[in-house]
């Protein structure tokens, strides 16, 4: 990914943010004629689940359905890629308040590069759902107990493909209006922040945290 250093985040630590915040990644690997892309749910390692810098050397855990060709055409060790994408929304130049300007896009996104280990036995495959289910659960959920029903995990469990992906490179897209005057950001963070829902209203709370931390502040 082709990122302008003035859009990569000061922090590395932000990269890790985004992968817990926006955890539906698309896993891209190489296929005969085109590369094959999947949306899956991935998180950290429990041994990784607790860094606070860049993802670099961290271990990812993901799975999915066997029936997906994808899956067959996975190998041990393989190179692949995770995108994670972040909130987004459009620009209009009325909020720059001078003439010339021109439209764009703020968006975040993290890229990363490693190898795939595929996971051979159901114990751990179901130890991957289990631990993706109980980090969703406390970060999205309302405290649901999946104790009554590891017997139905058990049973869906062959239908299912888990992997680790470790991961050895990371690049992160964090187009955040840092061009801009800090009074003209602001302008920017309030317009999304007050949207209706969706992307563009989580954007405008992002670009305040990411300004309020320090990155890239005026």
């Amino acid at each position: 990914m082709y990122v302008p250093s003035i859009y990569q985040p000061e922090d590395r630590g932000w990269l890790r943010r985004i992968i817990r915040r926006y955890p539906l990644a698309t896993l891209i690997t190489n296929g005969d004629q085109v590369p094959y892309a999947t949306h899956l749910p991935v998180i950290f390692s429990p041994e990784d689940a607790s860094g606070t810098g860049g993802p670099e050397g961290a271990t990812l855990l993901g799975h999915m359905n066997k029936a997906n060709s994808h899956w067959d055409s996975l190998s041990d060790g393989a190179g692949a890629q995770l995108i994670f994408t972040g909130p987004h929304g459009y620009i209009t130049p009325t909020l720059y308040r001078t003439t010339p300007a021109a439209p764009t896009w703020n968006f975040v996104s993290v890229h990363v590069q490693g190898k795939l280990r595929l996971l051979q036995s159901m114990e751990e495959t179901l130890d991957v759902v289990q631990l993706t289910v109980a980090a969703y659960e406390a970060a999205h959920g309302d405290g649901w107990q999946m104790d009554g029903s590891l017997d139905y995990f058990a049973r869906i469990g062959t239908a299912v493909g888990g992997f680790r992906f470790e991961v050895e490179s990371a690049d992160g897209m964090f187009k955040l209006s840092q061009e801009k005057e800090p009074e003209v950001r602001s302008r920017v963070s309030e317009r999304f922040s007050t949207a209706d829902a969706g992307p563009s209203r989580d954007l405008g709370q992002l670009m305040r945290e990411f300004y309020l931390d320090g990155d890239h502040a005026a």
